[in-house]
């Protein structure tokens, strides 16, 4: 079976475990894309992560689609600061965190909001994502700011500097919304 078109039916039917912790929700973002590059994963991560959910199924052969070094510098940046927010019990879930961590830096890149560029139904099933995986970030976002603005200034307030949008934001319909007009070159 190949990846291109793979349904989340289809990955939960080649998982051992398809009610195994992370499991369906890997499914849901792995089968939200035709092009695997947009997920951000390394051919080791994509091998790992099939083996660990769908050992059924033969994980997908795909490049990493990063436009610029502004581009990988926000994706690597963000990862790291996914991870140092991470709860996890196991060598498992930290392998699945580490892939989640890198499925949303690399959603961060596109122009909509959060929850659809993870092929989410809803900004909930972001919340409950991060809630499982990087609780402390949930905790933090008391004003209710949406998930790819608040990740954005999150990061950028870490590392001592001044909140800009993530790299996606500025095609997003509701910029205007979330950043009054402003914008910034993020090629």
């Amino acid at each position: 079976m190949t990846h291109l078109l793979v349904t989340r039916a289809q990955l939960l039917a080649a998982s051992a475990a398809p009610n195994a912790p992370g499991t369906a929700l890997l499914a849901t973002l792995l089968a939200a894309h035709d092009d695997p590059s947009l997920l951000g994963l390394s051919p080791g991560q994509f091998a790992l992560l099939y083996g660990r959910h769908f050992g059924a199924m033969q994980p997908p052969v795909a490049g990493l689609a990063i436009r610029s070094e502004e581009q990988a510098g926000f994706v690597s940046a963000l990862v790291a600061f996914l991870l140092s927010h991470v709860r996890a019990s196991g060598a498992s879930e930290m392998a699945d965190a580490e892939c989640l961590a890198a499925i949303i830096a690399h959603a961060c890149l596109r122009p909509d909001h959060l929850w659809r560029d993870l092929g989410l139904s809803g900004r909930d099933e972001v919340t409950d994502m991060l809630s499982q995986y990087f609780p402390a970030l949930v905790a933090r976002n008391v004003d209710g700011t949406r998930w790819k603005k608040f990740l954005a200034r999150e990061l950028a307030l870490s590392l001592g500097r001044v909140p800009q949008p993530a790299p996606g934001c500025p095609g997003c319909e509701d910029f205007g919304f979330c950043f009054g007009g402003k914008s910034r070159s993020l090629a």
